[in-house]
């Protein structure tokens, strides 16, 4: 049983008008469909349904985060484990959530309302399948064409990352420990790259950011042009990570929730061996051009 990537995120915004006119116009997702107080979107190279949802609610934040496994056998599989573990779990029925198939819900120890799914509509990323050009000429904005990773907060990170790695199969690729080697950070995958999933220290339940993928680092440097051309500040960057190694910039939607554009990176072999970084060296691993850490981004989140 397995899952392999991150599906899809549910972000909670105030002002759902605004906060899709941002991320359609600047971000440069493609809305596919609106139901009730919610906006889907995907980006461009994706195949599924969508990768995004905007719901509106009265304070901002994560709502919840979606796992794709490989087949529909995995979701009894992992009731069983998430049940040994402690957790309640919910099944979802195919077309209770739009255009999902069946699928389960359960809260982590660490407070964020997760679900795994297999099946989802596939809508296609306007490209055709005989001899298709290498990009869509209708992009508009920075156009990152898929969702990437989700930074998230808990009291306990090592519990969350144990959590992740015994309940859910994940792996740890990286961790930033203090002097008595507590966990202040851990990255975990399920897709071979650096991190699908990380966990930084703060309130259980909390967001940190929401991440899409970029081809490169030129792409990185046009995202920061169209975000300034917009009116939209940079919270930092463009920079470099030590952690994950990644190009990024860190920036806000206008409801308060933050984003990232991420490049590059590295691939993670079945036999990869985690990575510590210590607390000493934290500027470096945050932000490694700079070498120091930016208390805005440490201590801003919901």
């Amino acid at each position: 049983m397995s899952i392999y990537r991150l599906g899809h995120v549910e972000v909670r915004v105030p002002d759902l008008e605004l906060a899709s006119a941002y991320y359609t116009e600047v971000l440069g997702l493609i809305e596919v469909a609106r139901q009730g107080n919610s906006v889907y979107l995907k980006g461009w190279d994706e195949h599924d349904h969508h990768s995004v949802i905007l719901t509106y609610a009265p304070r901002y934040g994560i709502e919840h985060i979606a796992w794709k496994c490989d087949n529909v056998d995995d979701l009894q599989l992992y009731e069983t484990k998430l049940e040994k573990y402690g957790c309640h779990v919910e099944r979802i029925p195919a077309g209770e959530e739009l255009a999902m198939g069946d699928g389960i819900r359960f809260e982590t120890p660490s407070g964020h309302h997760m679900e795994l799914y297999h099946e989802m509509e596939k809508v296609g990323n306007g490209l055709p399948k005989l001899n298709p050009p290498p990009v869509r000429d209708d992009l508009i904005g920075i156009a990152p064409p898929r969702l990437d990773h989700t930074l998230l907060l808990a009291e306990n990170v090592g519990d969350a990352g144990h959590f992740m790695k015994e309940a859910l199969d994940f792996r740890m690729t990286e961790q930033l420990v203090n002097g008595e080697g507590h966990q202040l950070i851990v990255f975990l995958e399920r897709s071979h790259t650096p991190h699908d999933v990380a966990f930084a220290t703060g309130t259980d339940g909390g967001l940190h950011h929401i991440a899409f993928h970029l081809d490169n680092w030129i792409e990185v440097g046009n995202a920061a042009d169209t975000l300034t051309m917009n009116g939209i500040e940079i919270d930092i960057g463009p920079t470099r990570h030590g952690l994950t190694r990644g190009h990024t910039i860190y920036f806000f939607d206008p409801c308060g929730n933050r984003n990232e554009v991420f490049s590059g990176g590295y691939y993670v072999d079945p036999d990869f061996e985690p990575i510590t970084w210590t607390e000493d060296q934290f500027g470096k691993a945050l932000f490694f051009y700079e070498g120091k850490i930016n208390e805005q981004f440490v201590n801003r989140h919901t």
